[in-house]
């Protein structure tokens, strides 16, 4: 009988154990391509985006934060290895990372190593250079890049496009991401997961049904104002700082009427995305898993809409080139609710998963948590953003602080840039040169060239 006894005292101290183990909490990674923070939670006066509004207004919004590189693939790859694009070596749309580095542990690997089903759906790593061995379903045959040239003419061609989808754009990629992923979200909702969903939108061709087009009167759109209408490098600032448009506008003016149709078609393509992402998020609570799950919101680089006469974002290390759009909503911060005004970069996603969902970091990562701000948006916080563009015989560098942009050149051997962004939050202004700043200049280039690209 008292055998009996201690094995039903033991098997209870066993079920009271099991009962008080805490619960995996699941990620929901949403990401964007090419949007940028141009939404009504950040402030635009125009742009409908309700969902993303709301994913804001419960969690803790991102005001200052930067991408690492303003190009797709060399964005992607830093945020996903946790890595600056000079220790990934990835700085155009053709390398992958594992090719210089097959021992490293990507954000979905690392999560699939420690119990959850790695999920992708859409585009998270750049197209065709998956990787694929990360994921526990979704994963895609990595593919060659194309060694063809796109022939000058065809892509000047396709470079004024804009894409008006019938219906709700059910035949789009994107509209069947937010189908993928609300079928992943059904399967696997009683299993830890990391599900990344990535919309493509507003990437160009900005592309959207017609019913979001018409909530924008094209003829009530502003331009910028430092708008013309081609790459125009204001008096005072070095040549590199405006490169060739790269697929909008491509070796032609725009008038003022093709850029409000442009700005137009970018906004309405900013709203479906806001929809499709609704959709994934209403099934999310359908199925009761808000409370256990931490959800990201991130756009992978910014975008220039006819600011100094440029369009995308192709070399661009100005504000407007390298801000992002950042929502984190963890059920359990204490800052829900607030923004974050203090620079974050990218490179800080990955720490954040980690220690938000209690994962040991992978050694290597060059990131901070933002746990301290999810939680004190106050708290101190000491880590400028770093952006750069280019390659290791020509590399840009940007050091975003509290209060300054300053851009450097070639270490500066082709030119210096260093804006007062409380000031002159357009970048009218380049300031390298004031002597009262001399200081600054040399406090933020000291940052700058740590930052070369290793061998």
């Amino acid at each position: 009988m008292r055998y009996f006894l201690s094995l039903a005292v033991i098997a209870l101290a066993a079920s009271n154990s099991f009962a008080q183990e805490p619960k995996k909490l699941n990620v929901l990674f949403l990401m964007a391509d090419d949007m940028r923070p141009e939404l009504g939670c950040y402030g635009h006066a125009v742009v409908k985006s309700p969902n993303l509004d709301a994913l804001a207004k419960a969690g803790v919004r991102f005001d200052r934060a930067y991408c690492q590189y303003p190009l797709c693939n060399p964005s992607r790859a830093s945020m996903l290895t946790g890595r600056h694009p000079t220790t990934t070596g990835v700085l155009n749309n053709t390398v992958y990372f594992r090719d210089a580095h097959p021992d490293w542990v990507s954000l979905p690997q690392h999560f699939k190593a420690n119990g959850y089903a790695a999920l992708r759906t859409g585009k998270i790593f750049h197209g065709g250079i998956d990787d694929t061995d990360a994921w526990t379903e979704g994963g895609e045959v990595r593919k060659k890049p194309d060694a063809k040239k796109v022939d000058p003419k065809e892509r000047q061609k396709r470079s004024d496009r804009i894409v008006v989808l019938d219906g709700d754009g059910e035949a789009h990629g994107d509209f069947k991401t937010a189908v993928r992923a609300i079928e992943l979200l059904g399967k696997y909702k009683d299993k830890p997961f990391f599900l990344a969903c990535g919309f493509t939108k507003p990437h160009s061709p900005p592309t959207a049904p017609k019913k979001f087009f018409e909530m924008y009167d094209v003829t009530k759109i502003p331009l910028p104002k430092s708008f013309a209408a081609k790459p125009t490098v204001p008096d005072g600032f070095p040549e590199r700082c405006l490169t060739p448009n790269g697929d909008l506008f491509i070796r032609r003016d725009a008038t003022e009427d093709e850029a409000r149709k442009m700005i137009q078609a970018y906004w309405a393509s900013t709203s479906w995305t806001d929809w499709n992402v609704g959709r994934v998020i209403a099934e999310l609570d359908r199925l009761k898993l808000r409370d256990n799950t931490i959800i990201v919101f991130w756009g992978d680089h910014g975008y220039h809409l006819g600011e100094m006469g440029k369009w995308s974002k192709h070399g661009s290390l100005f504000e407007v080139g390298t801000r992002v759009p950042l929502i984190v909503i963890d059920p359990r911060a204490k800052a829900n609710g607030k923004v974050v005004t203090k620079p974050v970069q990218s490179l800080d996603i990955y720490p954040t998963l980690c220690e938000l969902c209690g994962l040991k970091p992978p050694p290597g990562l060059e990131g901070h948590s933002l746990k301290p701000l999810l939680d004190d948006p106050s708290a101190k916080w000491d880590h400028p953003a770093l952006s750069v563009f280019g390659n290791a015989k020509r590399l840009g560098v940007a050091v975003r602080t509290d209060k300054y942009r300053y851009v450097e050149y070639d270490a500066g051997k082709d030119g210096v840039m260093l804006f007062d962004e409380m000031n002159d939050p357009n970048e009218t202004k380049n300031l390298a040169d004031d002597p009262k700043l001399a200081k600054v200049r040399e406090e933020l280039a000291t940052i700058a060239r740590r930052y070369t690209v290793k061998k």
